[in-house]
C-alpha cells in the first residue's frame, strides 16, 4: 500500500471517529430534556404531572381521601431555610388542595434557588397533578427575606383504577432547594424543573422577617 493511500485511511479513519465522537456529546447533551419529557409524560421515577386550570376543572372529586405528606429540604451548603407549613394533609380524592411552603435566605447576600421534585411512591406520579408550583420557576430571596411558597395540586381519581396505585393511603410529596448557579454549573440538578411557567410566591415577608 502506498504513503498516499495509507494516508487516506487514516483520514477517513479519524473523520469516522470525530462524527461518532460528536454525536455521543450530541445525545449526552440531548439526553436531559429528552428524559425531563419522558418523566413528566409517565410519572416515571415520581415526577409529578402538570395541568392547566382549564382540565383541573373537568376533574370531578371523589368521596374518598388520601394523605399527603409533605418535605422540604435543601441542598447542602445552600443558606435556605425550608419546610412545609403543615406536614400532612388529608384530601379528598380530585379536589384541588393548597399546600404551603416557607423559605428563608439565612444568608447576608441574595440567592437563587430552584427546586426539584418528586413523589413516594413512584407509582403514585403519574396521578400527582400540579396546578401551580413554586417549583416551575427560579427563586429569589434577598438577604433575611421569607417568602410563603404554595402549591396547588390534585390526586386524578384514575389513581383508584389502577391496580398497582389504588391501594396506596399516602403519598410524600417532596422538595430539594439547589442554589442555581450550582444547577447551572452542573452540581446540582434540574432534570424535573420546569421554568415555563410564572408561578410566583404567594406573598412575601418583609426582609428580616
Amino acid at each position: 500500500m502506498s504513503i498516499a493511500s495509507l494516508d487516506d485511511r487514516n483520514r477517513r479513519v479519524g473523520l469516522i471517529a470525530l462524527v461518532a465522537a460528536l454525536s455521543m456529546l450530541g445525545l449526552g447533551y440531548a439526553s436531559v430534556p429528552l428524559y425531563r419529557l419522558f418523566c413528566q409524560a409517565t410519572g416515571f421515577g415520581g415526577t409529578t404531572m402538570r395541568v392547566s386550570e382549564a382540565v383541573a376543572g373537568k376533574v370531578k372529586a371523589s368521596s374518598n381521601t388520601i394523605t399527603i405528606r409533605f418535605d422540604a429540604n435543601v441542598e447542602r451548603d445552600m443558606p435556605w431555610q425550608f419546610r412545609p407549613l403543615q406536614v400532612t394533609d388529608t384530601v379528598s380524592i380530585g379536589s384541588r388542595d393548597l399546600a404551603i411552603f416557607t423559605a428563608k435566605n439565612l444568608s447576608g447576600k441574595p440567592i437563587t434557588g430552584t427546586a426539584t421534585f418528586n413523589v413516594v411512591p413512584a407509582q403514585a406520579g403519574k396521578y400527582f397533578n400540579k396546578i401551580q408550583c413554586f417549583c416551575f420557576t427560579e427563586q429569589v430571596l434577598q438577604p433575611g427575606q421569607e417568602v410563603r411558597m404554595p402549591v396547588i395540586y390534585f390526586v386524578d381519581p384514575k389513581i383508584m383504577d389502577d391496580p398497582d396505585a389504588r391501594d396506596i393511603q399516602q403519598i410524600t410529596l417532596s422538595y430539594t432547594f439547589h442554589s442555581a448557579a450550582d444547577a447551572d454549573n452542573g452540581t446540582g440538578s434540574r432534570a424535573d424543573v420546569d421554568i415555563a411557567s410564572a408561578a410566583k410566591p404567594l406573598d412575601r415577608a418583609r426582609a428580616g422577617g
